[in-house]
């Protein structure tokens, strides 16, 4: 039971501190934000990611159907069936670590794009705080 006063009353502290703050001072806090999210360095790095991701997401689905591809191409190939089981397979596993390779590829690269697109923020906000 105590423990449950104790959050009441921790709520109740912190809603009293944050209308005493108010709506100004989350104007304030909300304008210092939007001035640093419309620098142009900000932008360039949101656009960069934007197509990084649209890069990404068309990249991965061609490499799965280019390996379900290449399974059926292995599968229905002349030979007995354990021919072809194997031939399947084999192409299965190439096919997989293709797709991990791409995909790895692309967590990297969608990586460096957040990296930059934090350091041009940071740049932005220490420049907006300077001013």
């Amino acid at each position: 039971m105590k423990g449950k006063i104790g959050i009441v009353v921790g709520l109740a502290a912190g809603y009293v501190l944050g209308s005493r703050a108010g709506r100004e001072r989350y104007e304030q806090i909300k304008s210092g934000f939007l001035k640093v999210w419309n620098t142009d360095p900000v932008q360039k790095q949101v656009d960069k990611a934007k197509d990084l991701g649209k890069t990404a997401a068309l990249a991965l689905p061609s490499a799965i159907w280019d390996g379900a591809v290449k399974v059926t191409k292995a599968a229905t190939k002349n030979g007995s069936p354990g021919q072809k089981l194997d031939a399947a397979i084999k192409a299965g596993k190439q096919s997989s670590d293709d797709i991990a390779r791409g995909a790895e590829i692309s967590a990297a690269e969608a990586k460096k794009a957040a990296d930059k697109a934090a350091a041009a923020i940071d740049a932005a906000a220490e420049k907006a705080a300077g001013d």
